[in-house]
């Protein structure tokens, strides 16, 4: 499978699960944001982005809904689906236009 095939095919089950979350266990939840963060890390690393590390990382918000999606509301569950979705879509855009992100040390 060639990688839009793969980031078509993991957008599309995002949103229909997003779509149909009340028909959904939190097992099956957990597993679809578990696939949607290495699917975003795999793009992050395509485009030479530095992977977690800040505390305003999207993927730590994703993988807490990962943990413990039997304790949170259905608007909670659909609400990371959507954004795992849209973070999919941005970054194959960024990767497929070719664009390589290098970051630079800070020095004090």
């Amino acid at each position: 499978m060639n990688l839009m095939n793969g980031i078509t095919a993991c957008v599309s089950e995002l949103v229909r699960a997003a779509n149909e979350v009340e028909r959904l266990n939190a097992f099956t939840i957990s597993r679809l944001i578990e696939w949607a963060i290495v699917t975003i890390q795999d793009l992050h690393e395509s485009a030479g982005m530095p992977g977690e590390g800040t505390e305003r990382d999207a993927l730590l918000g994703l993988r807490h809904v990962a943990d413990n999606a039997e304790q949170l509301s259905q608007a909670d569950m659909v609400d990371a689906l959507r954004s795992a979705a849209d973070m999919i879509r941005t970054l194959y855009i960024v990767v497929d236009s070719g664009v390589y992100i290098s970051l630079k040390p800070v020095v004090d």
